[in-house]
């Protein structure tokens, strides 16, 4: 068994080798700590074929094409770029996504 080397969390453990058998293992005993999980119970999504995914595209694309890439002559400049084509699509995204309710009967 493989324990993650220095965790405090993971650090008790007990091994048993009088309860050895015939073969040369030993039972190894260890507490795994369950804490209480949040479930996250909603999303934001853009549905698919929706008038809100038309306008989300078509926001990427306009202001993609807006964007001025014609002197990118190095990798500093292609980075920024880069992240403001991320700060669009965040932007579009958060604009255009509805918050939906994750039921068990959610598709995956």
């Amino acid at each position: 068994m493989f324990l993650h080397y220095g965790s405090f969390k993971l650090n008790h453990h007990s091994i048993f080798p009088e309860s050895r058998l015939s073969s040369d293992h030993t039972p190894l005993s260890i507490d795994i700590p369950i804490y209480k999980e949040i479930i996250c119970t909603s999303k934001l999504l853009i549905p698919p074929k929706s008038d809100h995914e038309t306008v989300f595209i078509k926001e990427i694309i306009s202001n993609f094409k807006n964007l001025n890439m014609s002197n990118i002559g190095d990798t500093e400049k292609l980075e920024c770029i880069v992240n403001q084509l991320g700060v669009i699509i965040d932007q579009a995204w958060t604009k255009n996504a509805k918050k939906s309710k994750i039921s068990k009967h959610s598709k995956q």
